[in-house]
């Protein structure tokens, strides 16, 4: 296989890599060895184990930050300790987030999350005998140090076992599983103790440990290492091929193409691509020009934060809370059971039928847009029932618990989907843990940030305000989506890295082909 150039540009760009090159050969090699993607689909289902446990330690404060306040025999914690329960875990993931994208590149994706059942564990025992409001924020750092585990090396993993069609609809496992955990935390919660919730979600983080012992290594990490007999082994595993060699060629030509470039922190910044991909990671955003640079990458944070100033995250956190000021007739647990449980189905939806379907720009603006619309109406409503007291809320009793609904509709095929897919899919191999570390900052400082922007605008304005300044956000988010989201659907991880160099999509299917010819 020979190199090819593109265009004027001096840099070489290999073939396309990685697992779909079997398709794209399948006219040239009637013989070629037919692969298997359900091996891909295992090893990310088993990855993403993980991530349930963890959306139950994030809405872990739906069912039972209510029951702290007001159970006085057992617990000796005020409303505002309580609610800064939610602040310690995503700010634990800011703290030690570098500590462990380090280790994605030293021992490797799978090494790093087979590390996430200790601090998950540790967490849901400490809960499970905690009785003083500090040994529960102890708790909520353990849970944090799983979550930047988490987010260090699955959307690496997930983006690098597998092929783009397997990506593009299991690739958000990792965002349903967490929906699952959110669920599952709300049912429990609402009907069990702590101790007893914590002894069920111990037991999946045991089942996590032992499933994912089994799943392989990511080729990539092998290649980079040197380990190419491991990286054969890890393809056969993932393709079930007895021959993988053209393939392990195809991507071995990318990962060393990437590894060329130079991975410190600069080149995360002044290597064209992987500046464009941190932009858009970081804020699903693309520099118009590089002297605007500092400028966007201002915006790209505001961007990636997106996700948690969307506001799903504090409607998923303060269910209950929200529920029982806006004084619904309907139990509050029952409302955070389906209201949850609504997360899982819709995000399921959303990943089988629509992503793959349209445009993800399409997907993130007019997500961003109906949640907008909907938290209007969510302030609008807590607005008349603390000062417009006249205003008979009574006819329209029923409408927190529609805008919840409503809201999840436009967030789970859009906002909740589209950075997590993304982030796995942009960065060159040379910078991807580095990559990771910034991309854990955003979205952990947007999560304290919004828990505690939420705490604040409640306590000094009323339930109301929290809900302005989120559906704010989302028209900003809205209005900027619209000119920077780039489109990666259906394209491999070496093809996304030529886009964010320039290269328009008629030279990669022309080189790509002549490539494949030589």
């Amino acid at each position: 296989m020979e190199a090819y150039q593109i265009s004027d540009h001096c840099y070489e760009v290999k073939a396309k890599g990685g697992m779909q090159t079997s398709e794209k050969l399948k006219t040239n090699e009637t013989n070629k060895e037919e692969g298997c993607v359900w091996p891909q689909i295992l090893a990310i289902s088993a990855a993403s184990l993980g991530a349930l446990n963890d959306g139950a330690l994030y809405a872990w404060t739906s069912p039972f930050l209510v029951k702290l306040v007001n159970d006085k025999e057992h617990y000796d914690i005020s409303e505002m300790e309580a609610n800064n329960i939610t602040v310690v875990m995503p700010l634990t993931m800011v703290l030690t987030g570098y500590l462990f994208s380090q280790l994605v590149d030293r021992i490797g994706r799978k090494k790093t999350m087979f590390l996430i059942a200790v601090p998950q564990i540790l967490s849901l025992l400490t809960c499970a005998f905690a009785r003083s409001i500090y040994v529960f924020y102890i708790s909520r750092v353990f849970a944090g140090l799983g979550s930047a585990i988490l987010m260090s090396a699955l959307p690496a993993y997930i983006g690098e076992v597998t092929s783009p069609r397997v990506r593009g609809v299991w690739g958000n496992s990792l965002t349903s599983m967490f929906y699952v955990g959110q669920f599952f935390v709300n049912v429990a919660g609402s009907y069990c103790d702590i101790l007893t919730v914590s002894c069920i979600f111990t037991s999946v983080s045991v089942l996590f440990s032992v499933v994912y012992y089994f799943m392989p290594e990511s080729p990539f990490f092998f290649i980079m290492k040197g380990d190419n007999e491991s990286a054969k082994q890890s393809l056969r595993y993932l393709t079930r091929k007895t021959n993988v060699d053209e393939d392990f060629s195809m991507l071995k030509m990318d990962v060393d193409r990437q590894m060329s470039e130079a991975g410190n922190w600069k080149d995360l910044f002044c290597i064209n691509s992987n500046r464009r991909a941190l932009i858009i990671a970081m804020g699903k955003g693309m520099a118009w020009e590089i002297k605007l640079l500092a400028c966007l990458l201002i915006i790209a944070i505001f961007l990636r934060i997106s996700q948690m100033f969307g506001g799903c995250g504090i409607l998923v956190q303060y269910n209950q809370y929200i529920i029982k000021k806006a004084g619904e007739d309907v139990s509050p647990e029952i409302v955070s059971i389906l209201f949850t449980g609504l997360c899982v189905v819709f995000n399921i939806l959303a990943v089988s039928f629509i992503v793959n379907r349209f445009s993800r720009k399409v997907l993130f603006a007019t997500s961003s847009a109906l949640c907008s619309i909907v938290l209007c109406v969510f302030a609008s409503y807590f607005y008349c029932e603390e000062f417009v007291p006249n205003v008979d809320l009574d006819y329209v009793s029923w409408l927190p618990l529609t805008c919840c609904i409503i809201f999840l509709v436009g967030w789970s095929y859009g906002l909740a989907i589209i950075p997590t897919l993304m982030i796995g899919e942009l960065f060159s191999v040379s910078v991807k843990s580095k990559a990771m570390i910034l991309m854990m900052v955003a979205l952990g400082g947007g999560a304290s940030l919004s828990n505690l922007l939420f705490n604040i605008l409640n306590n000094a304005f009323g339930t109301f305000a929290p809900f302005v300044f989120f559906a704010l956000y989302n028209i900003g988010t809205l209005t900027v989506s619209l000119y920077v989201i780039p489109e990666t659907k259906g394209k491999t991880l070496e093809e996304i890295q030529m886009v964010l160099k320039g290269y328009s999509e008629d030279n990669i299917k022309n080189n790509i082909k002549s490539s494949v010819v030589n």
